[in-house]
């Protein structure tokens, strides 16, 4: 099977929607304050300097390293992190729409505490089916996601056998690559959700073994933030689901 020789992904930078999902989430508001739909949800001005900060890292990469093509989520918190990221690099860059958030249904604006006392029949059904495959009305469950990147590696596998790829999404993508690319249970994955939030503009990668198998590289890693004096962010997930 052909295969890459190596796949990152790049959580886009902070943006507007996550300072203002961590502020409800924190004084127990019902809705969070949104002024743009999601897809168009910009960074903030703390995302904008995660990006430049994460270009830079990428510039300093030996030639050997550095991604050979970038693809994109369509929307515009992760756009423009790959704008800013990669300005200069010349590396050709694609739109994807399957690297897009996980869409919420009803249950988008809502905090966790919105969802229950709004929802409360949604609450109980996501208690009982869990989060994996748990569906909200109008929205995407885990599994519906997962389809979606399962068509995306399968092209990318196909199109840049051998090639160095880097994507730039959100956070519920960065766990189902690993679930996908290192071939997790179900249990193995929600593990990982509950122990780690993905960052903002964090890296996480694989690279092709000596039997040209990906095996895990790095996992939500903020130390270039850190290299290039940017401030790394690290907000409570708030997907709008039933804690």
């Amino acid at each position: 099977m052909a295969e890459m020789a190596s796949l990152w992904i790049v959580r886009h930078g902070e943006s507007t929607a996550n300072v203002a999902a961590t502020a409800a989430e924190t004084s127990g508001a019902e809705l969070i304050d949104l002024t743009h739909r999601d897809a168009d949800v910009p960074l903030s001005a703390t995302g904008e300097e995660q990006a430049r900060a994460t270009g830079r890292w990428l510039a300093g990469l030996p030639d050997s390293q550095r991604p050979d093509v970038a693809v994109v989520s369509p929307y515009l918190r992760a756009v423009r992190t790959a704008e800013l990221a990669l300005d200069g690099t010349g590396i050709p860059t694609s739109v994807d729409e399957r690297l897009r958030d996980r869409e919420l249904g009803i249950l988008d604006g809502l905090t966790g505490h919105g969802v229950t006392r709004r929802y409360p029949e949604e609450a109980q059904r996501r208690t009982r089916l869990g989060k994996f495959y748990y569906r909200p009305p109008g929205g995407e469950s885990w599994t519906d996601v997962a389809l979606r990147l399962r068509a995306l590696l399968g092209d990318l596998r196909r199109d840049h056998d051998g090639g160095r790829v880097l994507l730039f999404g959100h956070d519920a993508l960065v766990f189902l690559l690993r679930y996908l690319v290192e071939g997790l249970t179900e249990a193995e994955l929600m593990a990982l959700t509950r122990e780690h939030v993905i960052a903002n503009c964090s890296v996480t990668g694989w690279h092709a073994d000596d039997s040209g198998r990906l095996v895990p590289d790095v996992f939500n890693d903020v130390v270039h933030l850190h290299q290039q004096g940017a401030t790394p962010t690290r907000e409570d997930e708030v997907h709008a689901e039933p804690v």
